[in-house]
C-alpha cells in the first residue's frame, strides 16, 4: 500500500549543502549495527511515521506528523511480514502508546483513546474517546509525545515555540518567562478520566524546551527525557559566541524528571564542553557565567543539534545482556561537530542510571557521508518500539520507512 504525501522540510543554517530525499530508499544492509544484529525493512511509503507502539498481539501502530491518520501494520499469519496496512482517523500527530487494553494517541492539541478488543485487535466501528484537549499549538515544536505510568497517569510534553523566550523588540529575555505557564515542560493528566482540558492537568516538570524523546522507566518508576536544545547564539550575540561555538552548543541533554523538577530553560543551558550550566545571554550571560543553581543537572550530555526524537528503555529479552534496561535514542538531526547524525544511539544503564559512554548503535540511515555528502539524505530516524520477540523497530519520517533490527547471535 502506498500513501502519497506532500510536505516541506525546513533546512537549518548548519545543514548548508545537505539535501533531503523523499523517494530514495537505501538497502537495509547499508545500515551499520553491531555484530550479530540484522536490519530489515518491514514497511515503506508510509508518509511521515513518528512515534510507534506495539500492542500485546504484536500489531504495530505509528502516528504521523505530516499526514492524516495513524497507521496500523499487521502480520496476519505470523510469518514475520506485514501483510495488512490501514490508515485510521484524520488527525496528524506524534505520540502513540498501547497501554493494557487501550491505544492512546495524540494530535498537536489533544490526546485520544481507543479500547482494543479482548484479543488486542483494533476495534470495529468505534469512535475514539477524547482524553485531553486544549494543549497549546503555535505551529513550531508542537508535537505532543507522551507516556503512561503503571497508575495510568499521562505525562505529555508541551514544547516551546520560542527558543530563548526573548522580547521581540528589545531582545531581552522575558522575566519571568510567560511561556512556562503553558509550554516548555511536562504536564500530568489522569489517564482514566475523559474530556479533560489543559486546566485539569498539573505541571509535572518545567524548564525543558522541547522534550520529544520521552519514556517511562519501569525499573526506576520514573520519567526520563532527552531534550532538544536551543540555538542562535552567534546570530544574536556574536560578541560572546563564534559561529563554530553556536553550531556546537548547547548540549542535547538527558534528564530524569521528578515532580516539581526544573531543568532551567530558558534561563540557562548546559554546555557539554565546560560541563556546566551556563546563564543564557538573554538573561545576562556571556558564554561563561554559570547559573541555574535551582535547576537539576543532566544525567548525560550529547552533541548539539542531533535532534533527539525518541527515547526507549529496552525491556526485551532477545538482545545481549548489555542492552537490558539501557536506553535507545533516535537522533533525527546531525551534529556539525561530529559530522555525523541520523542514527540510533545506545546508553548503558545500571541500577537506573547511565553508566559509561553512549555509543552509536545503528548508523548510516542518511545513506551518505555527512562530512562530504555526495547526495541527499535518505532516512531520518524518529520513533522506536520493541516487538513481542524483543526486536527493535525504527521509524523514518522522511521516507516513510520502518526498519526492524534483530539479534541473531
Amino acid at each position: 500500500m502506498k500513501i502519497n504525501f506532500k510536505r516541506s522540510i525546513i533546512g537549518l543554517s548548519f545543514l548548508s549543502g545537505i539535501s533531503f530525499s523523499l523517494s530514495a530508499q537505501i538497502n537495509p544492509s547499508q545500515i551499520t549495527v553491531p555484530k550479530g544484529f540484522t536490519v530489515k525493512i518491514i514497511a515503506k511509503d508510509l508518509g511521515s511515521p513518528r512515534h510507534m507502539t506495539v500492542s500485546k498481539n504484536g500489531d504495530i501502530y505509528a502516528n504521523r506528523k505530516a499526514d492524516k491518520g495513524f497507521v496500523l501494520l499487521k502480520d496476519t499469519n505470523n510469518d514475520g511480514k506485514i501483510d495488512e496496512t490501514r490508515v485510521i482517523g484524520e488527525e496528524v500527530g506524534t505520540g502513540i502508546v498501547a497501554h493494557d487494553r487501550y491505544l492512546y494517541y495524540s494530535s498537536n492539541t489533544s490526546i485520544y483513546r481507543y479500547e482494543l478488543d479482548k484479543n488486542y485487535n483494533f476495534p470495529k466501528n468505534q469512535e475514539p474517546d477524547k482524553m485531553v484537549d486544549g494543549l497549546i499549538d503555535k505551529g513550531r515544536d508542537n508535537a505532543k509525545p507522551f507516556v503512561l505510568d503503571d497508575d495510568d497517569n499521562i505525562y505529555v510534553t508541551v514544547g516551546s515555540w520560542n527558543d530563548p523566550c526573548r522580547e521581540p523588540e528589545s531582545g531581552a529575555g522575558m522575566m519571568p518567562c510567560p511561556i512556562l505557564d503553558v509550554a516548555g515542560g511536562i504536564w500530568k493528566f489522569n489517564g482514566r478520566i475523559l474530556n479533560q482540558s489543559f486546566s485539569n492537568g498539573t505541571r509535572y516538570a518545567t524548564g525543558v524546551k522541547n522534550a520529544v524523546a520521552i519514556d517511562w522507566n519501569k525499573e526506576t518508576n520514573s520519567l526520563f527525557t532527552v531534550v532538544h536544545g536551543r540555538g542562535q547564539f552567534h546570530d544574536f550575540y556574536p560578541q560572546y559566541y563564534t559561529a563554530k561555538q553556536s553550531a556546537e552548543l548547547p548540549a542535547e541533554a538527558m534528564y530524569e524528571l521528578k515532580k516539581g523538577d526544573n531543568a532551567g530553560w530558558p534561563y540557562i543551558y548546559y554546555d557539554q564542553k565546560q560541563k556546566k550550566k551556563i546563564l543564557a545571554p538573554e538573561y545576562g550571560g556571556n558564554g561563561k557565567k554559570t547559573g541555574g543553581e535551582d535547576a537539576i543537572d543532566p544525567l548525560m550530555a550529547f552533541p548539539a543539534h542531533l535532534g533527539p526524537n525518541d527515547l526507549l528503555f529496552y525491556t526485551g529479552n532477545s538482545f545481549p545482556k548489555k542492552y537490558r534496561n539501557g536506553a535507545f535514542i533516535a537522533f533525527h538531526g546531525q551534529s556539525p561537530e561530529l559530522k555525523k547524525g541520523y542514527f540510533v544511539a545506545f546508553v548503558p544503564f545500571k541500577k537506573g542510571k547511565p553508566t559509561g559512554k553512549w555509543e552509536i548503535f545503528a548508523d548510516n540511515f542518511a545513506g551518505v557521508n555527512l562530512a562530504n555528502p555526495s547526495g541527499p539524505i535518505q532516512h531520518r530516524p524518529c520513533g522506536l518500539a520493541i516487538g513481542l520477540n524483543g526486536e527493535l523497530y525504527v521509524s523514518d519520517d522522511l521516507n516513510g520507512t520502518i526498519f526492524k533490527i534483530e539479534y541473531e547471535k
